[in-house]
């Protein structure tokens, strides 16, 4: 269940690596800024921000990770080319984690890569993302080369067919547009509503399996887009359920997890450990192995009862 027998593939992004079989390296978390509703924005016309309070989010986000051991960036929303170039500025004055920027029309999309491919920050750069409604996925991707983009997202899912099959067959036929040679590839499976966050699990495994890359997705869109949660459980209730949504999400088969607005890092950097921490034991009981790698969540909470269960044995 929580080994593959196809090589894994491990995905390095400023550093950081992403990817391979389960638990052998922290979850990716990557977070949003600069989205529809975001306190932080005053203007988005002009790209006017609290600056102050941009900064300390991003300051809690990496404070968070250090603290945790699981890697992390931010995604920023913007509408327009000039706008992003505006937040990326910021971005790159303000922190080395790694960054992307979220933008639905290709176009605009295109050109803010642009703006990163002019300022040498490609390193850092995670382009978001390669999709299956791009009408020229071709021309996309030899325009990210061209401008030595290295790192991308690759969005699977077939509106014809919504299975994890579906998933899978959609990310085959974009890979073979071209996209299967970049340095590193993430495969975002699509994440609808909270049901059926599963599918995307399933897919997460399927893809594995068959291409061992790395797989995840925006497990945020399945919490978030329940609206009336609120109304019958409250925020409370709210907020447990997305933790404990994005957690369960990361123990099955997930490499990276786009988590949603910054402000929930206090949350959701617990509940992934937390989740992380219960599938290093799970893999532990499947394959006798808890990987020496020092910056997963069991090692940095739980070293001692790793210690225990590595010199006395505790699988069935």
């Amino acid at each position: 269940m929580f080994r593959f027998s196809t090589k894994q593939r491990v995905c390095e992004i400023n550093g950081i690596k992403i990817g391979g079989q389960p638990g052998e390296n922290p979850p990716f978390l990557i977070a949003s800024m600069f989205h529809n509703k975001d306190r932080i924005l005053i203007d988005r016309k002009t790209a006017r921000f609290d600056e102050k309070r941009a900064e300390e989010l991003i300051k809690t986000q990496e404070e968070l990770s250090k603290k945790t051991g699981i890697p992390a960036m931010v995604a920023m929303v913007a509408n327009t080319p000039e706008e992003a170039q505006v937040y990326i500025d910021f971005y790159l004055d303000t922190t080395d984690m790694p960054f992307g920027i979220d933008m639905w029309v290709a176009e605009k999309r295109a050109r803010a890569t642009e703006y990163v491919a002019k300022i040498g920050a490609q390193e850092k750069f995670l382009y978001n993302s390669i999709t299956p409604w791009d009408k020229d996925i071709k021309g996309q991707v030899q325009r990210l080369k061209d401008l030595g983009i290295k790192h991308v997202v690759i969005q699977a899912f077939d509106d014809k067919d919504q299975s994890p099959a579906g998933r899978l067959k959609s990310l085959e036929s974009i890979l073979e547009q071209g996209a299967d040679d970049f340095e590193t590839i993430l495969v975002d499976t699509s994440v609808m509503n909270l049901p059926a966050t599963s599918f995307s699990l399933i897919a997460n495994r399927l893809i594995k399996e068959k291409l061992g890359l790395p797989c995840g997705g925006a497990y945020s869109n399945g919490t978030h887009m329940w609206k009336e949660v609120k109304q019958q459980w409250g925020l409370d209730g709210f907020r447990a359920m997305d933790a404990v949504a994005q957690g369960m999400s990361t123990a099955l088969w997930s490499d990276f997890n786009f988590y949603g607005p910054i402000v929930t890092a206090n949350r959701i950097f617990p509940a992934v450990a937390t989740a992380h921490i219960l599938l290093s034991t799970l893999v532990y009981d499947e394959t006798g192995v808890i990987p020496e790698n020092p910056e997963l969540p069991i090692n940095r909470y739980f070293n001692d009862f790793v210690k225990k269960v590595k010199e006395g044995g505790a699988r069935r």
